[in-house]
């Protein structure tokens, strides 16, 4: 396939101001979650605890979803990014400062935690509702490989980072992701064509809900997103992985950052593939191809007592969870208007955060349960059935051979 000129820099400086930015906020995320687990992990030393950190950050995108859709929607998406991540910016400072004043305890972790998660609740749906008005449709695809691309191979970096850095203590941790939320957020303020927002008019139950009644009229977006919801959530372990390092693998900090790093590492070199060939045939059976591979590499994962063996599944699960994330998302933009993509991104947030942060808690919870490799081992299990009820259920989406289609 020709390289496509429509991505390259010159062509569209916003797309890469996006993608940078977008680079740069996943690289301090993925540094906060590793020094927020092993810190929480290492002040109670309780399972239960992890699964509270995944909690607190999905109540919020769970009760604001849908308002923050409404709003990004009706509002500059550009400026609900900014704001959004100047708050994460200063919750994140508020942690260092808290850690280096010995403060710190279990409560106002997650109290900050809280905050973020609100933040990022507004800026979930203005962020992927920007992006189809930054690149040509035709290109889409693409451009959210390539954006998947940068922002794993931050991530590569940031978890594994994260780690050698909390040797120093937590508080140089969080500094660093400061740093980098900063960075995030001159690279969004540089953005020079904004896309506008459709209308301003005051919100009714009836436009909040839009959005639900929209996905619930288009089969394969209910399909795509609600897969996301159940397969993530059984077969999700990172919430899990410090409690694999310490008590499975019998290693430390530097090679918990390596686990996180994974599946990165595989996401990332699926998506460079993706960026360069597109996925243009039988894509249905492609995605639940790709999820039935999420689900075996998790029980392998489950099964490991060896770092590499643990390491090299987590990098096909990377992989794998890349397939289906650049499918689903290119279909859930490709398949709605631009009027509605703050809505329908917006409930999509809603499973997402409930497939990752309440999949985290979840996590926790069964391994408090039964142990972290029966919970790994269930989970795997898990999604594999899934994966077979939802080829029954929505037989459109599993003969769906292009991601483009006419809207209505």
């Amino acid at each position: 396939m020709q390289p496509d000129a429509a991505l390259r820099f010159r062509s569209h400086p916003d797309f890469l101001a996006f993608w940078g930015a977008s680079a740069a906020s996943s690289f301090g995320f993925q540094m906060l979650s590793v020094a927020v687990g092993w810190q929480v992990y290492a002040i109670t030393g309780r399972v239960f605890d992890l699964g509270l950190v995944g909690l607190v950050q999905f109540v919020p995108s769970l009760v604001l979803a849908l308002p923050a859709g409404h709003v990004a929607d009706r509002h500059d998406r550009r400026r609900i990014l900014l704001v959004a991540q100047a708050v994460v910016l200063l919750a994140i400072v508020a942690l260092a400062a808290l850690t280096a004043s010995a403060r710190i305890r279990e409560f106002g972790i997650l109290a900050i935690l809280f905050i973020i998660g609100i933040a990022m609740a507004f800026e979930f749906p203005a962020q992927r509702s920007m992006l189809p008005s930054l690149v040509p449709a035709s290109v889409l695809p693409r451009a959210m490989a390539m954006t998947s691309s940068g922002d794993q191979a931050a991530t590569i970096v940031g978890p594994a980072l994260g780690g050698l850095l909390y040797i120093v203590g937590p508080q140089a941790v969080y500094a660093v992701a400061a740093l980098l939320y900063l960075v995030s957020i001159v690279l969004m303020a540089r953005l020079r064509s904004v896309p506008r927002a459709s209308q301003r008019e005051a919100p009714t139950w009836s436009s909040v809900f839009a959005g639900i009644h929209f996905i619930r009229r288009h089969p394969d977006l209910l399909g795509v997103i609600s897969l996301d919801l159940f397969a993530v959530l059984l077969g999700g372990v990172t919430a899990l992985l410090p409690v694999f390092a310490r008590d499975v693998l019998h290693t430390g900090p530097a090679e918990l950052g390596l686990l996180r790093a994974a599946p990165a590492a595989g996401a990332l070199l699926m998506s460079l593939w993706l960026a360069h060939r597109a996925i243009e045939r039988r894509v249905g059976m492609t995605m639940f191809g790709a999820v039935a591979g999420f689900g075996l590499a998790t029980l392998v994962f489950g099964l490991s007592t060896s770092l590499g063996l643990s390491l090299a599944a987590l990098f096909a699960l990377g992989a794998f969870d890349m397939v289906s994330v650049v499918i689903r998302s290119a279909l859930v933009q490709l398949d709605t208007p631009d009027a509605m993509r703050g809505r329908v991104n917006g409930v999509n947030a809603v499973f997402i955060n409930t497939s990752n942060q309440l999949g985290e808690f979840e996590s926790g919870m069964l391994a408090a349960w039964v142990g972290a490799v029966p919970a790994v081992m269930i989970g795997g299990v898990g999604t594999l059935l899934v994966v077979g009820v939802w080829m029954a259920l929505f037989p459109t989406l599993r003969r769906r051979r292009r991601l483009s289609v006419e809207i209505s």
